[in-house]
């Protein structure tokens, strides 16, 4: 009898343990790292705003560039790149070549001439 009440309460104690550990964890939202600078703490979300806004930006000009080259541009090179658009220079078959971004995420082509 006696043994059948400590298992009992072993198993209670596991059992809400369980119902317990998900909560504590997924409420974590930093990490402590360690690393060359020390130790320091980690926000993984703020990460993730930074990104979005840097991608908010426009199109990068080396995406742009390769883009070029995937539509057959060789030896493409960025010509120019301004607030509103990017120009990226090449050769195709049939002489030198100039194609033109719009700096705006996703980087849609604006002309090919």
């Amino acid at each position: 009898m006696h043994r059948t009440i400590k298992f009992i309460l072993i198993g209670l104690a596991a059992m809400s343990g369980l119902t317990v550990a998900p909560v504590i964890a997924g409420a974590q939202d930093m990490e402590l790292r360690v690393g060359p600078g020390g130790v320091g703490i980690y926000d993984p979300n703020r990460d993730d705003d930074r990104y979005d806004r840097r991608r908010d930006r426009g199109c990068d000009p080396d995406d742009a560039l390769d883009i070029a080259r995937g539509e057959g541009l060789r030896r493409a090179q960025i010509l120019r790149v301004t607030p509103r658009s990017i120009v990226i220079q090449g050769y195709t078959r049939r002489g030198p070549e100039r194609m033109q971004f719009a700096n705006r995420r996703g980087c849609p082509e604006i002309t090919r001439r």
